[in-house]
């Protein structure tokens, strides 16, 4: 069988364009392949929950763009498909003079992006959220949490109820193009099986790098990731915040900092930081895979990178090796948490596109060749964006084909 598309990736991302794919063509053969047993394994199973409204990203961007319409998007399908969806909204809680003066950028950066807040005085904070203090917050309305599981299941779901067909437990392991077709090589068990499609579509996060690469595409970037550790208060403290609670954040930095949340399930957790990961799927306590550290030292990108993070990184790093440090970073804006409030839970992986010259790339990175486009970089919110990335995949895809 030659199929009409093949997609590589099980995460959100993937599975949302699938879907809309097999929507799109009633009639056309689509694959999607998995390595996991199950989908949304890796980084759409590891965040916390959290629909963006789009507060922080440059407006006229991808980012801003699709968070603003995923958001609405993924309101829909909830609803739709009676999946959990709880719009509690968030506080972005300013506890200095400069976080103070930054919070106020962020008010016009809300306007341009049509997004509604209202600033809130102190003593309004301190009516808001009795157990928040700050010098000031900004209140976004729309942020919402959910489950992303459920809703790339509910997708997969909807994907296979159209035709479409998906394989677990299929790792991609070569990949090779010619002039009608791409020819996947992928790995079952003991068993190594050829997959034939007229157009290749990989939506790999953690292993986008290698994908890419594995058709010869030449690119400048690399997969950096980034560890993000979490910590789960115990439940009698379920009802210590009413939003979400977020500290105004470093323009400098691509993570937002360390904030409580509230999650579907009725807890809340605190975090992430941010850490180099030695390991690109390492969740447990100890990750070191020497594949992936080599071709993180290996990569020039990452030696340019260093010096403007390196102060930042150090910091990350002894706070999530010294508890007392990562506590400060939720008591400027909670005093009353403990170190014994910190309780373990899992951490995530934030897969982070590096170009050779350093920088960072903050927006989606796309790669194509003749039968193939790969998503090369997706990052947060796209599990908030999902549902218009994937369709913004398909039309990339379509354009390039007609």
């Amino acid at each position: 069988m030659i199929y009409d598309y093949i997609i590589i990736g099980g995460g959100i991302v993937g599975v949302s364009t699938a879907w809309q794919l097999q929507q799109r063509f009633p009639d056309k053969k689509i694959l999607l392949l998995e390595k996991e047993a199950d989908f949304s394994m890796h980084q759409t199973g590891h965040n916390s929950g959290v629909v963006h409204a789009g507060v922080y990203y440059a407006p006229g961007s991808l980012k801003a763009k699709f968070c603003k319409e995923g958001a609405a998007a993924t309101a829909d399908f909830c609803a739709q498909h009676k999946l959990p969806f709880d719009r509690c909204g968030k506080l972005l809680v300013a506890t200095t003079a400069e976080e103070l003066t930054r919070m106020q950028g962020l008010v016009e950066r809300c306007r341009l992006n049509g997004i509604t807040v209202a600033t809130l005085t102190a003593a309004q904070l301190k009516k808001a959220e009795p157990n928040i203090v700050g010098l000031g917050a900004l209140h976004v309305r729309d942020t919402a949490i959910t489950d992303y599981r459920q809703i790339t299941a509910t997708m997969a779901d909807c994907f296979v109820g159209l035709g479409g067909k998906t394989r677990l437990k299929h790792e991609v392991i070569a990949l090779e193009e010619t002039e009608k077709e791409v020819k996947v090589v992928a790995r079952h068990g003991k068993e190594r099986l050829t997959l034939r499609g007229r157009y290749l579509i990989a939506c790999c996060g953690l292993m986008a790098d290698r994908t890419t690469r594995m058709l010869g595409i030449p690119i400048d970037f690399r997969i950096v990731p980034f560890r993000g550790e979490y910590y789960q208060l115990p439940e009698k403290h379920n009802t210590i915040v009413k939003h979400l609670i977020y500290p105004v954040p470093d323009p400098a930095l691509p993570f937002l900092g360390v904030h409580l949340t509230r999650m579907i399930d009725g807890s809340v957790t605190v975090g992430p930081n941010a850490v180099l990961g030695w390991k690109r799927e390492g969740y447990d306590t100890l990750n070191l895979s020497l594949r992936d550290s080599l071709e993180t030292l290996s990569f020039t990108g990452f030696w340019r990178m260093l010096p403007a993070h390196l102060f930042t990184g150090l910091v990350e790093t002894k706070n999530s090796l010294w508890k007392p440090g990562y506590l400060k970073l939720v008591q400027k804006y909670c005093p009353q948490l403990q170190l014994a409030d910190l309780r373990p839970y899992p951490p995530g992986i934030r897969a982070q596109a590096v170009l050779a010259d350093g920088s960072l790339v903050h927006d989606f990175l796309f790669a194509t060749s003749p039968r193939s486009l790969h998503v090369c970089n997706a990052p947060s919110p796209a599990a908030t964006s999902a549902i218009p990335i994937g369709g913004y995949i398909c039309d990339q895809v379509l354009e390039r084909l007609n």
